[in-house]
């Protein structure tokens, strides 16, 4: 499943992924638990996946031990983050760009807060995940269980036992990891995260919806030490219900 948010009704795969000119959405990640807070004075330029890559489609991909142990450190760098707050750039399929604020508190739990014009907020409060428009006072929900991001948000994780990992690669600026997940009335979606290879903290994700539609959604100014109010987390299923008619 991802989710898509910016103007127009919620079309819907995966978490925080738009198709054009749908609503689009993200979901977090970020620094090592209890290490220094990454600032970055400009937004980052997101690194665009090339729509033409051929990514293989077996559950039964093998790797070899250089694989596993990338992957076992990813999976123990995303186990370690609890709270984490940063800025995020966001590019949907058709090229627009978005800005905005996110909140993560794991387990489940993710807020994020688009910049107008974009009147979106997307909300995860551990088990549903929304897709609010505050300009039509509507509001989409989805199970947190069927988006891929949840990965994410998971307490600990242990990527080639929990998810199905389809590639890793590596070279001089990122280590890449993608995740395919089939579900049988919605379709395959992919989550493809990129870490920096020197710092190996979390730079940025794309989620590939079951159409094929790609969103990439980049994080910096990065802080693990925030104390976060729980009521952000909260989602209010009375005041944004769809309007009669």
């Amino acid at each position: 499943m991802a989710v898509s948010a910016t103007a127009g009704p919620a079309a819907a795969q995966g978490t925080p992924a738009p198709k054009a000119g749908a609503k689009s959405g993200p979901l977090g990640a970020s620094e090592q638990r209890g290490g220094p807070a990454t600032t970055q004075a400009t937004p980052p330029n997101p690194v665009i996946p090339d729509p033409r890559r051929n990514v293989p489609a077996s559950i039964f991909t093998s790797f070899d031990a250089n694989q596993k142990a990338v992957a076992a450190k990813v999976s123990a760098y995303l186990s370690s983050l609890q709270t984490l707050v940063g800025n995020f750039v966001q590019v949907g399929p058709d090229g627009s760009k978005t800005k905005g604020d996110f909140y993560i508190q794991k387990p489940g739990k993710v807020r994020f807060e688009y910049e107008p014009p974009t009147p979106i907020d997307i909300v995860a409060d551990g088990s549903s995940l929304v897709v609010r428009d505050r300009k039509l006072a509507t509001q989409d929900v989805y199970p947190l269980s069927q988006t891929p991001l949840r990965y994410l948000l998971s307490d600990r994780i242990d990527l080639l036992k929990d998810t199905n990992v389809i590639a890793v690669s590596a070279d001089d600026l990122y280590v890449t990891i993608t995740i395919e997940e089939k579900q049988a009335l919605i379709g395959t979606s992919r989550l493809m995260l990129m870490l920096g290879a020197k710092d190996g903290q979390l730079k940025q994700w794309t989620v590939t919806d079951p159409q094929g539609y790609d969103t990439t959604i980049a994080v910096y100014n990065l802080d693990t030490t925030k104390k976060l109010d729980p009521a952000m987390f909260k989602i209010d299923f009375t005041n944004y219900s769809t309007p009669p008619g």
